[in-house]
């Protein structure tokens, strides 16, 4: 509920083009909510997609493995469920970004897309964004949100 429906047909897609069954564990959320992710370091913005935007729907959702009956937050599954909606979005005409490489646009600038390929992508990604951390004289803590992926128009 809430989703932007061009989102939700991508994920839609995505759920049965992967055997990794997955739940979305957010898609709309209010200000407080969105509030308690940053508090938590969940979250590092309260510019966030998950929030209304001007078209009052969320343009972004976690999409979070379910595994042996729960969800869990594991990378291997993560790939699995990029893969599927790198290939969804493709299909969609959608382009989206993901929480484990947010400098690029996905699928377009990511290729061919597999579980390996997307785990070159996201250690490709944390180490562009260490370099420029480092630079800047920041600590190169890289944020990464495997689950997240959200509407770029």
């Amino acid at each position: 509920d809430g989703v932007h429906p061009r989102l939700v047909e991508c994920v839609k897609r995505a759920i049965v083009k992967t055997t990794q069954d997955f739940g979305v564990h957010d898609g709309l959320r209010t200000v407080a909510e969105q509030r308690k992710y940053v508090n938590s370091g969940a979250s590092t913005t309260m510019n966030s997609m998950h929030l209304p935007q001007r078209d009052g729907f969320s343009h972004a959702v976690d999409l979070v493995p379910f595994i042996d009956g729960r969800l869990m937050w594991e990378w291997p599954p993560i790939y699995n469920i990029a893969t599927a909606m790198a290939q969804a979005a493709h299909e969609c005409k959608l382009a989206l970004i993901w929480g484990g490489v947010w400098d690029r646009r996905f699928p377009e600038d990511f290729g061919n897309c597999s579980p390996k390929s997307m785990r070159s992508m996201v250690d490709g990604y944390t180490e562009r964004r260490r370099k420029i951390l480092l630079a800047a004289g920041k600590k190169p803590r890289v944020f990464l949100d495997g689950p997240h992926f959200e509407m770029r128009k």
